[in-house]
């Protein structure tokens, strides 16, 4: 599957339970053009939010700086008020081999043990319970040099 598929299928949703069910279906770890990606999004259906969690953590202060290094593509639903972002973070930067993915919102989740580039379904219980003791989650961020010159480039 190519980026822009993946990113179509998003745009087919017509409720937030399509959505997460579009999510579900697909999982938090995909291969698109022969690359693998943790997929993280976030965002609003008509008014109700929508957003990734690593290991209990809203995902883009668990990536932090390596946000930049991620590509981002927005998406806009069927229905009008609905869209968000969807992140590709590339695998091969994460420096953990387990870690937890949910997509929520505020009344629903999926969950997710992700272990060796795997991701397996567990309930939001084993979620809870694991949070605890999974260690934390590494990606690799910019070199001080790359944030250099992303601050000449925007500063």
């Amino acid at each position: 599957m190519k980026v822009e598929g993946f990113v179509a299928s998003l745009r087919n949703a017509e409720t937030i339970g399509e959505l997460f069910k579009i999510l579900q279906k697909k999982g938090p770890v995909v291969e698109l053009d022969g690359v693998k990606f943790l997929i993280v999004v976030e965002g609003d259906f008509e008014g109700r939010p929508f957003w990734t969690e690593i290991n209990g953590e809203k995902a883009n202060q668990a990536l932090g700086d390596a946000m930049l290094n991620s590509s981002s593509f927005p998406f806009k639903c069927k229905r009008p008020y609905t869209g968000g972002n969807v992140i590709f973070v590339n695998f091969d930067d994460i420096e953990v081999d387990r870690f937890l993915v949910a997509y929520r919102d505020p009344d629903y989740g999926i969950f997710y043990l992700v272990e060796n580039g795997k991701a397996k379904e567990i309930t939001e219980d084993e979620y809870e319970k694991l949070k605890t003791e999974i260690p934390e989650f590494k990606v690799k961020s910019m070199s001080d040099e790359e944030l250099a010159g992303m601050g000449a480039f925007f500063g």
